[in-house]
Order: structure tokens, then sequence, then C-alpha cells
């Protein structure tokens, strides 16, 4: 057989063998000196799994130079390895540039000191040659292999956490106990922020929207409420947006369709749920491509919480125009409306509704015809303010 194919002559397979703990031992020391983040990693179980590498490693190289295996594929062992110590690496939080610096300084270290005894067992060149490509591309594989493991760690721990924090906003929305809650939090290791904001939204503006958000927003899917219409809405949990950052909240916003409840306690943010849901099935909306904020629309919220009290109640404290016609009725009611949100101001009053100021006061007096002194009773005058805030 050539010697440029395997398996190796023998003697050299012989010389190798002999020479295998040897290049473990130097292999190590030599990644202590020149890969620093591994000085440490030497101690304990770290240390442990690495020192197995390696012997697993050179184990598979003499497996092929025996002609024991595929040589242009490392044996299963050295490949389970190398992948554990990539996953290893993840896990530790560190990148791949240490395990692979030290793969280089291993593939030098051993290339020196195999080549070595190689020849000195009498390879020839070509055989020499060919030994190199194998060393070579054995230690690629193994990188390989490692490269492998660490993305398949991190793509499992960045599932396990997304699934966590999934729950995580599933928990606050339903208003579970504070005990629920804090273990959630722990568990999908997220730092409880002062106060969490909802923000409804379509599903097709969330990944825009959380780019310019804390990186601790949570988000949820939204169960449509009953009666609610339009696209697919998310929720986003925001934290701490309240006071000044509520300004730059609703300005990243901007133009995204979002309603915005209020800034409650971490563990309270589903009652700003329920007030973003109950703005949309209120039929809210906002000013051109402005978020709808919340808390500038409290009043209405507050008056169409109930739409067939404040029918009723519009009914009976209008009671008095009920004999009137319908285009006398109109302006009085618009009078009436506009001289109680002015606070009897005449003159603003005409200026709201383009009238002369003696109009104003020829349609006070027959209102007052009509209401009598109950103009003048406190209780009425809120009922009349309240049935008249929001046009009929």
């Amino acid at each position: 057989m050539p010697e440029d194919e395997y398996p190796f002559p023998p003697d050299v397979v012989a010389a190798l063998t002999e020479q295998l703990p040897a290049v473990a031992e130097s292999t190590i020391r030599t990644i202590v000196v020149e890969v620093p983040s591994y000085a440490d990693a030497f101690s304990g179980d770290m240390g442990r799994t690495i020192d197995r590498a390696v012997q697993l490693a050179l184990g598979g190289f003499l497996s092929l130079a025996t002609g024991g295996a595929d040589p242009s594929r490392p044996v299963g062992p050295a490949l389970d390895g190398a992948y554990a110590l990539g996953r290893g690496e993840a896990r530790s939080g560190r990148s791949m540039d240490a395990l692979l610096a030290a793969y280089r300084v291993g593939a030098r270290v051993s290339w020196r000191q195999m080549s070595g005894a190689a020849v000195a067992a009498g390879m020839s060149p070509a055989g020499l040659a060919r030994f190199a490509e194998l060393v070579f591309a054995y230690i690629d594989q193994l990188s390989a292999s490692s490269v492998a493991g660490h993305a398949d760690e991190l793509a499992s721990t960045g599932r396990a956490r997304r699934r966590n924090l999934e729950r995580l906003g599933a928990v606050l929305l339903a208003g579970r106990p504070l005990r629920d809650l804090t273990a959630a939090a722990e568990q999908a290791e997220w730092l409880p922020p002062r106060t969490l904001t909802a923000v409804l939204l379509p599903e097709a503006h969330t990944r825009a929207a959380l780019s310019a958000l804390d990186v601790r927003t949570l988000v949820s899917s939204e169960d449509p409420a009953e009666g609610a219409t339009g696209p697919e809405r998310v929720v986003l949990l925001v934290p701490d947006a309240e006071g000044r950052a509520r300004a730059a909240l609703l300005t990243a916003l901007e133009g995204r369709e979002a309603v915005v409840g209020p800034p409650r306690p971490w563990a309270e943010v589903q009652t700003s749920h329920a007030r973003v849901q109950r703005a949309v099935l209120l039929g809210l909306r906002a000013e051109g491509s402005a978020p709808l904020d919340t808390e500038e629309r409290l009043a209405e919220l507050v008056l169409r919480a109930d739409s067939t009290a404040l029918a009723d109640l519009r009914r009976r404290v209008l009671a008095p125009l009920d004999g009137v016609g319908d285009t006398a009725r109109e302006k009085l009611t618009e009078t009436l409306r506009s001289w109680l949100l002015h606070q009897g101001r005449r003159d603003q009053v005409a200026a709201e509704l383009f009238v002369h100021p003696q109009t104003v006061r020829y349609r006070m007096g027959q209102l007052r015809d009509l209401f009598g002194t109950r103009l003048e009773d406190p209780r009425t005058v809120l009922e009349l303010t309240l049935a008249l805030a929001l046009p009929a």
C-alpha cells in the first residue's frame, strides 16, 4: 500500500500512539497560556470536560490514522465531545471566539509534536503532506461541531426564555396573585419595573414599535373582546413609561394606530389593559397619526361606560324641551351645553356659537322659562353637564 494512503505504516502508528499522552498534556498547557479566558476554566467541572474532550479528539484522530474510520469524518465520540463543548460555552455566556482559538492552538501543538514523531518513525514527505491535510481537516470538523452545539444551545435557551416571557405576560393580564407573578418573573429572568403601561396596537406594527421601546417590554397576543372589530391586535406591556417617559412612549407610537393605557404598578397592569380594551370597544378615536392616549379621554370613558344610562339621563334632564319644535330644540340644546361648559360667560358662548351675545341672552331667557329654578340647582346643573358633555 502506498505511504500516502491509509492506514499509516505500523511504525508510524506506534510512534503516534506513544506520543498521545504528551501531546494532550502539552496541548492543554499551551491553551492555558495562549487563550487567557481559559486560564481559570481548567479547574473544576469545566476543566475535566475540556481534558476529556482533548483526549477524545486525539483518540479519534488516532482511529483515523490507523484506518479505523473514514478519514473525511471524525469519529462519533470526538464529534459529540466537541458539540458538548460548544453548548457549554453558550451556557457559560461566552462566544465561540475562545474555543475556536483553543482549537487553533491545539492544531498547531498537535501537528508540531505528532509530525516530529511521524518523521522520526520514517514517514515519507508525501505521507507527511497527507498527514498535515488529515490533521487540519479533522480540526475543522471538530470546530464545526462545536459551533453547531453553541448555536443549538443559544436557540434552545432563547426559545425557553421567550416562552417564559410570554407566560409572564399572560399571568400579568390575567391579574393573578402577586406570588404567582413574582414566580413567573423569576422564571423568565425578568426584573419587575416600578410600573407597566398596556399598549394595544395592530400586530403588523408590533416589530417596528418594539424597536423603539424598552427592551424589557413584554408582548402578549390579544384575545378579541366580544364586539371588537378590525385587525388582530397585540398587547405590549411597557416598563416605567410614566412622567416624562410617557411623552417619549407616545412619540414612539406615532402612526402605529396604538391605544395607550395608564401606567400602573407592575402587578396591577391588568387594569391598564382593561382601560385600553374599553376604549377600543367604545370606539374612541385618536386625532391624526397620534396614538389614542386614554389618560386624555377619561371623561369620555366615564360617560360612555354605560350608554343606556347616559341616554336615560339625557331623556330625563332634557324633558322640559320635549314640547319645543325640532329646530328650536337643537339651538336651545347647543346653547345650554355651551353655557354650562363656559360657566355662563355669555361672550364666550356667543363666540363659540357664532351668534350675537344678545341672541345668547334671548335663548337663555327661553331656557329659564322652560327649566325654572332647576338651572340654579347644583345637582341639576351636574346632570345637565353630564348629559350634554358629549354629542348625542
